[in-house]
């Protein structure tokens, strides 16, 4: 057998470019988002341990940093099919500086923010590298990979200027560097997105989209299990206990509802809006389900007729509105399913109205009252539209007898 036609010699392809493609995830993407777990639990610490505005919005841009540096290494793999040695060997790096991303976070308004800004540049010059790989290689003969490594080239030394700048200026800079990111995509006529290469696997980023939801809605049981057991399962009374698995069912549903409606939905076009609006709703569906996992932790804080711990609450409710919401704004991107007849945008509002409701009642009421409202703005999005297709396909099956 040829080296080349081996995948660990086999240099890196554009999609576009080989008879058949797979688009299922490779073993070195998802141990790449294995290290995110890490970063996830981190992250939901860090807004558990700052339940404030301004600890709210720390963790948000956080969050919304690692996850471009996450989403901009799974478009590369996307578009360019890479298994050969020397992008294993890339993507053991890019990892490392995840690791050290992870470990900087508790300390990252402090001294460690320079480890944080230091290893977020190197992940995003090795993304730049990726892409100067394949112009190199001759792999990409039009300007796409010559552009984006440039742009990425030019960003990771904005993001590594801003581990010697002092606060809050360099939070700014972090903050601008993310949103031209995002314009280098989107600006009409010169944006990536106007280059006809950029063509993701579709199947592929929403099999990757799907696997980091279940990593970051798992943070809702790290939360769960480890606020319990720091407490002791032996020392808490039953009604914390019946407060816990509510927690743990709460966090399958959450799941429940997003496979079921939109989990590795594709877009239903390939026009720019429609997959920069697909790219947006999971990055707010992915913050919101880590308020909501940090806001579970509460479940273990309070029997049942203590009142509910006000700020877990807060970010509770919101987070479950929002989830909704962006539930409803993917589903409008991507190919209609049959549950879409069933989880219409009225449901998805219910939803939302009875988790507003939750959060203008949370302090007048004791938990017990605050879960089975929060409880059932969630569970009436699989409630509803599983009875209607229950009734409406029954009606259907009879009418197709006569």
């Amino acid at each position: 057998m040829a080296l080349e036609n081996h995948p660990m010699w086999r240099l890196p392809r554009h999609h576009l470019d080989q008879k058949e493609v797979h688009e299922h995830v490779h073993w070195v993407e998802l141990f790449y988002d294995l290290i995110h777990v890490v970063i996830i639990f981190l992250l939901g610490n860090y807004l558990s341990d700052h339940l404030s505005v301004d600890g709210f919005f720390t963790f948000a841009v956080l969050f919304v940093a690692i996850w471009f540096a996450w989403a901009d290494s799974s478009v590369f793999n996307s578009l360019y099919v890479s298994t050969d040695v020397k992008h294993r060997l890339i993507m053991s790096c890019q990892i490392v500086t995840a690791m050290v991303m992870a470990a900087s976070i508790p300390h990252v308004t402090g001294k460690g923010w320079q480890y944080f800004a230091l290893a977020y540049a190197a992940n995003r010059l090795i993304t730049a590298y990726l892409y100067h790989r394949t112009n190199r290689l001759g792999v990409e003969t039009t300007k796409l990979a010559r552009g984006v490594s440039r742009n990425f080239f030019l960003l990771a030394i904005v993001f590594a200027t801003s581990a010697f700048v002092p606060a809050p200026y360099r939070y700014w800079l972090l903050g601008m560097g993310i949103v031209a990111i995002q314009l280098l995509y989107m600006v009409p006529k010169i944006g990536i997105l106007e280059n006809k290469r950029f063509l993701p696997r579709l199947g592929h980023m929403s099999e990757r989209f799907a696997l980091l939801l279940l990593i970051v809605v798992g943070e809702g049981f790290f939360k769960l299990v480890v606020t319990l057991s720091d407490k002791g399962i032996y020392k808490v009374d039953p009604s914390i206990l019946v407060n816990f698995i509510f927690g743990g069912i709460a966090v399958f549903v959450q799941c429940w509802i997003y496979f079921d409606f939109v989990g590795n939905g594709k877009p239903k076009s390939q026009a720019k809006w429609t997959l920069v609006n697909w790219w947006l709703a999971h990055l707010f569906l992915m913050l919101s389900a880590i308020m909501i996992g940090v806001a579970l932790a509460g479940e273990v804080k309070a029997g049942f007729w203590e009142p509910y711990p006000l700020k877990y609450g807060v970010i509770g409710c919101l987070g479950l509105a929002s989830y909704l919401l962006c539930l409803l704004w993917i589903q409008f991107n991507i190919e209609t399913r049959v549950a879409h007849r069933f989880a219409t945008p009225k449901v998805r509002m219910v939803g939302v109205a009875l988790a507003l409701f939750t959060l203008a009642v949370l302090p007048h009421v004791p938990s017990i009252v605050g879960n089975l409202l929060w409880g059932s703005a969630l569970i009436s999005q699989i409630a509803i539209p599983v009875t209607r297709a229950y009734f409406t396909f029954i009606k259907e099956e009879q009418a197709q007898g006569l």
